[in-house]
């Protein structure tokens, strides 16, 4: 069944005339100057700075918080020749902000060290045990947090007790109550006057960089470009730049490790963009620090081994593998022990923790409902939680911190650890926040559309203009657009276990392919119902032929989905509404009806019709068997009725148990019409039967076949039976609305 995932927010909008004007100035169609306007980029000036991000527009690294104090520290502990810890994280944003720190460092000749902590045996952030080591066993006499930090209190304090100064660089959220360190370098610190909030980890190391090295390090913002797009920040102001200007480095990158990376996920070097990040290399690295240790990534960031820099790219390609087959099998696993509460909390023995994230976002987007996934050791849980838009995850469970042994997060995203025998408190808590809030659980999230398109106005130059809006991303998403009116001349299956959908799209003769991911078993529905589809522009080249291709968003139906499947053996959902043998039978799932068999007769016609009028189906199944075919023989002709009397009455005894076939062929009419017509003749007192054998009454009075209750109950059924069998569904589904519409 096709369902929408979204609510669907179309704008559409009038360009005053100045703005075309400028919008031709800066070589932008009108589509592209439509999508600037609506997200309030207008004046000349913010259009120029949006078209053609400048490194020379980036802020001053100064503005923020503490920088020229642990400018001066990190610079005083160079000099001296005191040894320096990076401290980060274990995801691509501490990766890459890692190696950017111990890039700049290196470049000034610094003692320094790089640990990214585990994450199954360290935790997030800073740990005491991993500082007391490397400040009692490798001489550390500065240590530089990156990614991390602002709720490191313990580690921070203890570090700083020991004479070992700790250099804070974070852009999490801020804590009421900061780490006693010696600088704190973050651009949402309270102190701070830095004009933008958003930088990644990454971002504020690199700003660090910057600051230290007294110039642009422009050769770093490939792994600035990285850790950004993998950490989903705002993608405006500063960090547009960094990114756009990053990925064209990233096109020409001659680091060891990310050209080996890039070659084992197929990257196409000649169309490098944010994709390339958020699909092929971001993906690798996180898989990297969700199952193993993350450390090995910044040999592979920093290094120009190239022979060890192929080793390491290989063995963490084969974890991106592991990850995904292990994200498969949870998934799998998950799905069937979903119910039909509002929230989820389901848990696992055997589920991998560092995974569970994934999997809770990939369950929330095909449930819309809040998930906790949990794996299980010893009595204690610990996972991850993705929640709805409705639904603030972190509010709901913050105010119930003593049910937890560690909790933290935001609106939608959270990570936790609790003792099993708190999951039916936590559940409860869950429960009463939505009953507390009033919070509609059934509603959807909101996707943003950018307006209709018709196919006439897209084209490769379209395309073209609307990638002078890129890189996309937060802030700034990539475009949709409602696409309707159109006709499917074909849908099919397509890629590993048909899990994707291809679609053929018509409209006034031109023709469109367009792409749904995870939509393959939908081929069917795409194919018969009347759709409609917000989806973004893309392009596909094929044996040298460059074309326009829709990525499809999200889509829904017009009306009800009518599915014709008479001809067709495929597998159907179970527990659904069924009419068979002129009865209902009731199944869980509510808003989907399979009409098995046709009626055969007016009154179950009546019962069909009722339940179609009484009940809001979303889809419905025409199967519509039929076990003897009178519509093929019809009710019988005037001469095949004289031929048969005739017959019979040459043979004034017949044995119809043993000689109907004979007599059918004989007659050449089909058998099921041939006993029709002997209850026929029998009902109209033409023949007697008796233990099987059919006398001719010749004495019998004259009176037409069209008497006969029998004959024109066979006539209902024919008009019955041509009706489900040989109609289009839409007219059925008419005349069942007809049907009781006439009935009431």
């Amino acid at each position: 069944m096709i369902k929408s995932k979204y609510i669907w927010d179309v704008t559409e909008s009038e360009l005053p005339d100045e703005f075309l004007k400028l919008s031709k100035k800066y070589k932008l169609d009108k589509l592209a100057a439509q999508i600037l306007w609506q997200r309030g980029i207008r004046e000349e000036k913010e259009v120029k700075s949006f078209l053609n991000p400048d490194l020379q527009d980036l802020h001053d690294p100064f503005l923020l918080h503490d920088m020229d104090k642990a400018v001066k520290r990190i610079l005083k502990a160079i000099e001296n020749g005191q040894n320096i810890l990076v401290y980060g994280d274990y995801d691509a944003d501490g990766m890459t902000a890692s190696a950017v720190m111990k890039t700049a460092l290196d470049e000034l000749g610094a003692e320094v060290q790089v640990y990214l902590p585990n994450r199954f045996t360290d935790g997030y952030g800073p740990n005491i045990d991993v500082y007391k080591y490397f400040i009692q066993n490798e001489g550390i006499d500065l240590i530089i947090t990156v990614d991390n930090g602002v709720a490191g209190h313990e580690a921070i304090s203890y570090a700083q007790s020991q004479g070992i100064d700790v250099i804070v660089t974070d852009h999490h959220s801020m804590p009421e109550e900061l780490p006693a360190a010696y600088a704190i370098v973050h651009p949402e610190h309270p102190e701070s006057e830095y004009p933008f909030k958003y930088l990644a980890g990454v971002g504020v190391a690199f700003k660090i960089a910057t600051a230290l090295l007294d110039y642009i390090p422009s050769d770093m913002l490939d792994l600035v470009a990285i850790g950004t797009i993998a950490d989903m920040v705002s993608l405006t102001d500063e960090n547009r730049i960094l990114v756009s200007q990053g990925l064209k480095v990233l096109a020409n990158t001659e680091r060891a490790g990310l050209l080996e990376l890039m070659k084992l996920s197929e990257t196409n070097f000649d169309q490098i963009n944010e994709e390339t990040i958020g699909f092929q290399i971001a993906p690798r690295l996180n898989a990297l620090g969700r199952l193993a240790d993350p450390n090995p990534a910044i040999e592979l960031l920093t290094g120009w081994d190239e022979e060890m820099a192929a080793d390491i790219a290989q063995m963490i390609d084969e974890k991106n593998k592991e990850r995904k087959a292990i994200v498969e099998t949870i998934f799998n696993q998950a799905i069937t022990m979903m119910t039909d509460e509002p929230v989820q909390i389901l848990y696992h023995k055997d589920w991998h923790k560092g995974v569970l994230g994934i999997v809770a976002g990939r369950l929330l987007n095909q449930f819309h409902k809040p998930v906790l996934l949990l794996a299980e050791e010893e009595g204690i849980l610990r996972g991850s939680a993705r929640s709805t838009e409705s639904y603030n995850i972190f509010e709901a469970l913050d105010a119930h911190r003593d049910l937890f042994i560690a909790f933290g997060g935001h609106k939608q995203a959270a990570g936790m650890t609790f003792s099993l025998e708190n999951l039916d408190a936590i559940k409860q808590v869950m429960l009463d926040f939505i009953a507390e809030n009033d919070i509609d659980m059934s509603k959807k999230s909101t996707l943003g559309v950018q307006g209709r398109l018709q196919f006439e106005q897209i084209s490769l130059e379209t395309i073209h203009s609307l990638s002078k809006l890129a890189p996309y991303g937060m802030d700034n998403p990539k475009p949709h657009f409602l696409i309707e009116n159109y006709k499917v001349e074909q849908a099919r299956s397509m890629g590993k276990d048909n899990s994707h959908l291809k679609l053929k799209l018509n409209q006034n003769g031109q023709m469109l392919d367009a792409v749904y991911f995870g939509h393959g078993s939908e081929s069917l529905e795409f194919e018969q119902s009347d759709t409609e589809l917000v989806a973004s522009l893309s392009s596909n080249t094929w044996n040298g032929t460059t074309a326009v291709q829709l990525m499809v968003e999200d889509a829904r139906v017009n009306g009800i989905e009518l599915l014709d499947i008479r001809s067709r053996q495929i597998e159907l959902p179970q527990n659904t509404v069924r009419f068979v043998h002129n009865e209902v039978k009731n199944g869980t799932m509510e808003e989907v009806l399979i009409i098995e068999e046709a009626p055969t007769n007016k009154l179950a016609l009546s019962v069909l019709a009722k339940l179609i009028h009484e009940q809001d189906f979303a889809l419905i199944y025409f199967k519509n068997n039929i076990k003897k075919n009178y519509y093929l023989t019809g009710a019988g002709t005037r001469e095949q009725f004289a031929r048969f009397y005739k017959t019979i009455y040459q043979y004034p005894e017949f044995d119809v148990r043993f000689k109907l076939k004979n007599l059918a062929n004989y007659l050449k009419i089909p058998e099921i019409l041939l006993v029709k017509m002997i209850q026929i003749f029998e009902e109209l007192n033409f023949v007697t039967i008796e233990d099987g054998m059919m006398t001719v009454n010749k004495a019998a009075e004259k009176r037409d076949i069209s008497e006969s209750g029998i004959y024109q109950e066979l006539q209902e059924i024919v008009k019955f039976q041509e009706l489900f069998a040989l109609s289009p569904v839409k007219e059925i589904y008419k005349k069942l609305k007809e049907e009781n519409a006439d009935a009431t």
